[in-house]
């Protein structure tokens, strides 16, 4: 079984200086304007099939799958919660300000299950019916989100240039992005997954994401670290989709959708609270209400 790892330790350390000038912001002005109260119309309901409810020993993490940028190994989330796999295993590998990795059955870095490794989902197409919501327009490039996920594109004004009409786009680690672990080989991405604590864009185009944690975030900060964690590990209780949890015990989840007029309205004022700072789509928080 190949060494499924995140990252390299060289590139970790070649990258952690990159990382950290790249999160400085300019510190906010103490008076910030507020945000409106959101309507009914500004918030979306997440496809149950997407959304994953991960019970671990510290909290509750509801992850939404995004198939739009990563399909297949969103769909093998899917499978491999709905058979169980994911229960029990622990978080080994969790670096404070980057990550914290799980989805080996050996709880070490070495396993996976017994489906074939996926090829590489580093990029995807976005085409006009792509749920595209703009935050910042670069002429050759668009940054924003697809549902809770902060991606880049190129420019729309391309579509019609290319033999699909589509254009390609790749998503942004930020934090609570979640991406794929593999070997080497770029095509070996099979159960293992982290979760991001921190931006960190060094991982942008290298490994395949597919979601996003929209609830929980906190859980996923407070994960004991250790490369590898120290025993005892913190685990994943049981891994369920929404979809598969009974009606009765069922969270509601529903999400602030970026292409409403209060994400629009929130853009704005982060911008505003910046100062006249560059604003990245890490900036944007995406409410989300659990009942």
């Amino acid at each position: 079984m190949k060494f499924r790892i995140l990252v390299t330790a060289a590139l970790l350390a070649a990258a952690c200086a990159t990382s950290a000038d790249a999160q400085r912001r300019p510190a906010a002005p103490a008076a910030q304007p507020t945000s409106p109260q959101p309507t009914a119309a500004d918030w979306r309901t997440p496809n149950p099939d997407d959304v994953v409810v991960i019970d671990t020993n510290k909290g509750r993490i509801i992850l939404e799958l995004v198939p739009e940028v990563g399909p297949l190994f969103a769909q093998r989330v899917r499978e491999l919660a709905r058979e169980h796999f994911y229960d029990g295993l622990t978080f080994f590998r969790v670096i404070d300000d980057f990550m914290a990795q799980t989805g080996d059955p050996e709880n070490r870095g070495t396993g996976g299950s017994s489906r074939p490794d996926l090829p590489a989902e580093f990029q995807f197409s976005r085409g006009a019916e792509t749920p595209f919501a703009m935050v910042q327009d670069q002429a050759t490039a668009e940054i924003g989100f697809i549902k809770s996920v902060p991606v880049s594109t190129q420019s729309m004004m391309l579509a019609p240039l290319t033999r699909d009409g589509k254009v390609k786009g790749y998503v942004l680690y930020c934090p609570g992005v979640a991406g794929a672990a593999r070997g080497e080989d770029e095509n070996t991405a099979n159960s293992q997954f982290f979760l991001m604590r921190a931006a960190f864009p060094r991982l942008e185009r290298r490994y395949t994401a597919f979601g996003r944690v929209i609830a929980g975030q906190d859980v996923v900060n407070a994960i004991k670290t250790g490369e590898p964690v120290a025993e005892p590990q913190d685990r994943m209780e049981r891994v369920r989709l929404l979809s598969d949890i009974p009606e009765a015990e069922r969270p509601k989840v529903r999400v602030i959708d970026p292409a409403g007029p209060w994400f629009k309205a929130e853009i704005a004022r982060v911008r505003a609270a910046a100062g006249g700072a560059t604003v990245s789509a890490c900036d944007i928080q995406i409410p989300v209400e659990v009942k």
